[in-house]
């Protein structure tokens, strides 16, 4: 399948940091991390293919689809390197366009993503999944919100839980399903050893799917890597804890220049 020319935002001068989120979400998601990055940085966020402002190419998608998108993206403002900072599904993308792109690649970031998954953590995957497809996207969504947010954040912030799930619900259900299925089945495991770029691994200490165990895993296999567990926080880190998640990436990447 052809790369798809995705929807994009430029901002900030410096070395080029590309911004890649997960499933159902979109670019304005690293917001508030790109003012806190922008004076070093020239930042790069733009929406997956499917998502957003970017065409709906047709689905399935692969892995190396999504990598694809990125090389097309970085060659259309012709960066010679970057720093690539992926959430989720965007923290699998970054080391895979790493093992693909190693010349290209200066840093990778990879924030509440997972690999080394066991049997276990994968059959609970595919349940959801498979209670998405069965029962509907919009009817399975109150698994994800407990899983994204910590409880006195969505109580305290209810708006902000209803824009989130207001971008999946604005996800075509072909796409977001898509996207939740590569997630679900990349293992890494095999070949993330061969990423030999620095690297972030960044979670919560209460992310259910992309737990402390699989990060330090993760961690484990990379070749230069730096382990973070931000205790009390869940999956949506960028959303509900930007200024930690900020101090952890502008830390580690002031460090690489």
């Amino acid at each position: 399948m052809a790369a798809v020319d995705v929807s994009y935002r430029i901002a900030g001068q410096g070395p080029a940091l590309y911004l890649v989120h997960g499933i159902g979400s979109r670019k304005t998601t690293w917001d508030a991390l790109i003012e806190g990055l922008s004076d070093h940085y020239t930042c790069v966020s733009y929406d997956l293919r499917g998502h957003g402002d970017s065409p709906v190419a047709p689905t399935p998608y692969s892995l190396d689809d999504l990598v694809d998108d990125l090389e097309a993206l970085r060659q259309k403002l012709g960066h010679q390197q970057i720093h690539i900072a992926g959430h989720s599904l965007g923290g699998m993308i970054g080391p895979a366009y790493a093992l693909a792109y190693p010349e290209h690649t200066l840093s990778v970031s990879l924030l509440s993503t997972a690999a080394g998954r066991s049997a276990e953590d994968s059959a609970k995957l595919q349940a959801v999944g498979d209670a998405m497809e069965q029962n509907g996207i919009v009817e399975t969504l109150g698994t994800f919100v407990a899983r994204w947010f910590t409880d006195d954040f969505m109580a305290a912030h209810p708006e902000v839980i209803e824009a989130r799930l207001q971008q999946v619900k604005d996800t075509p259900a072909d796409v977001f399903l898509s996207v939740f299925w590569i997630y679900a089945k990349t293992e890494m495991a095999p070949w993330l050893h061969q990423v030999n770029c620095p690297c972030l691994v960044l979670t919560g200490e209460l992310d259910g799917g992309c737990n402390p165990r699989l990060n330090r895993f993760i961690d484990a296999q990379l070749a230069d890597s730096k382990l973070v567990i931000l205790p009390g926080l869940k999956h949506s880190l960028m959303i509900e804890a930007s200024d930690q998640v900020l101090s952890e990436l502008r830390k580690f990447l002031l460090e690489q220049s």
